[in-house]
């Protein structure tokens, strides 16, 4: 395994790390009419996604979208699963899905394992169902269709046509505009998607469920840790090999994230898992780790446990990122969110889709073998405090 290397100075670190990503936005804070101009002469797709702020969004419809036709998507048990690239509806852009076997495992780091945080245990035996990930991170191909509504300014010019789940998906509601484009000059095609809310994350898995008519869905910390490990249970997936193989850490991202899928993938496919961004997962944050779980455990393995948060911080991010040293990229290893992750937002009240200081945060999506019933997506989809339900349900009568 390989033995963290001596790096900059932290003030140096500091500074080569953040600081051409935090003038954009302290410039928009120090300098109100900046500020304002930025609003009124935004990028070419912001533009538009202004204009449409003003329309108030549709109902959702009481029946499930109709999915849309990819046979390699479907199977009767988990021997059928196979990997597939979906393509989302009225769009050119795909991704890869990979199918991830039921098991058993061990969740957390043993007591041993070096940089142990507290946080990590009790390990608890945990028992998934078969599910599908994404072989890598969220792009922003992907996630722009959504974010800056790509898709539907492409219906209204005419360049595609109209689809049967576009009822479906233009119910649900988008990002407003940004102040800053939120790749941070750090690139776009082929990079992943960063500094999204959890709540902005669920939504995009919203609106892909909608657009393709199956459930996509955040994962679990249950399933994310899984899916990392692989079958293994050391402290990378990887063992012996060097990081630098697997991983985009501090040494070797150049100061920014790295395009998906550019070292090796883990055991069972899946790209990134160590490192590049680290990325949201459905639970809350708890400080006493896995207690709640372990308590449970004591007559067999938890069945797919998740931790649904009870406050707005903390919330669980996993996998380290391209700003982080390898203790943060173990397989156990685990982040809660913050205020702290938007002190930049010139927003009052702060933004619900935006971590504006989270240059480093991202996602990637899951879908399982036996989705829920259609009246049960919104509880992994929609807002889960009336706080934000607020703030969401104002923006849709097309209130900023």
């Amino acid at each position: 395994m390989a033995t963290r290397p001596t790096h900059l100075p932290p003030m140096l670190r500091m500074l080569r790390t953040t600081a051409a990503r935090t003038l954009p936005l302290l410039a928009a804070l120090a300098f109100p009419a900046a500020l304002l101009a930025a609003k009124a002469a935004p990028t070419a797709p912001l533009q538009e996604e202004e204009a449409t702020q003003k329309e108030i969004y549709p109902p959702l419809p009481e029946a499930s979208p109709p999915p849309t036709e990819l046979e390699a998507a479907n199977a009767k048990d988990e021997r059928t699963m196979a990997r597939y690239d979906e393509t989302i509806t009225g769009t050119e852009v795909t991704f890869a899905m990979t199918p991830i076997p039921g098991g058993t495992f061990l969740m957390g780091s043993p007591e041993g394992e070096e940089d142990r945080k507290g946080w990590e245990g009790p390990q608890v035996e945990v028992r998934l169902s078969p599910f599908w990930m994404g072989v890598t991170e969220v792009r922003w191909d992907e996630y722009k269709q959504f974010m800056d509504r790509l898709d539907k300014q492409a219906r209204a010019k005419g360049a595609i046509g109209v689809a049967p789940q576009d009822t479906w998906a233009d119910a649900v509601s988008r990002p407003t505009p940004p102040y800053v484009p939120m790749d941070f000059e750090m690139g776009v095609d082929g990079y992943p998607a960063i500094s999204m809310t959890q709540f902005a994350a669920k939504q995009y898995t919203k609106w892909l469920s909608m657009k393709t008519g199956r459930f996509y869905r955040l994962p679990t910390e249950a399933e994310w840790e899984y899916a990392c490990r692989a079958g293994t249970t050391s402290a990378f997936s990887f063992g012996e090999e060097s990081v630098d193989d697997h991983g985009i850490w501090f040494d070797n991202s150049d100061g920014q994230y790295q395009k998906v899928g550019s070292l090796k993938p883990n055991a069972w496919g899946l790209h990134d898992m160590h490192g590049n961004v680290a990325e949201w997962c459905l639970d809350g944050f708890t400080a006493d780790g896995y207690a709640e779980l372990a308590a449970r455990s004591a007559d067999g393995p938890v069945v797919d446990p998740v931790q649904w948060p009870k406050a707005l911080y903390p919330r669980v991010a996993r996998g380290g990122h391209w700003d982080d040293d390898p203790d943060k990229l173990r397989s156990a290893s685990r982040r809660g969110s913050s205020e702290a992750w938007k002190v930049q937002d010139p927003q009052f009240p702060k933004s619900i889709w935006y971590h504006t200081d989270a240059q480093w945060l991202g996602f990637r999506v899951v879908r399982p073998l036996n989705p829920p019933p259609y009246a049960e997506w919104s509880r992994y989809h929609d807002a889960d405090l009336e706080e934000i339900r607020v703030i969401q349900d104002r923006q849709r009568k097309g209130e900023r």
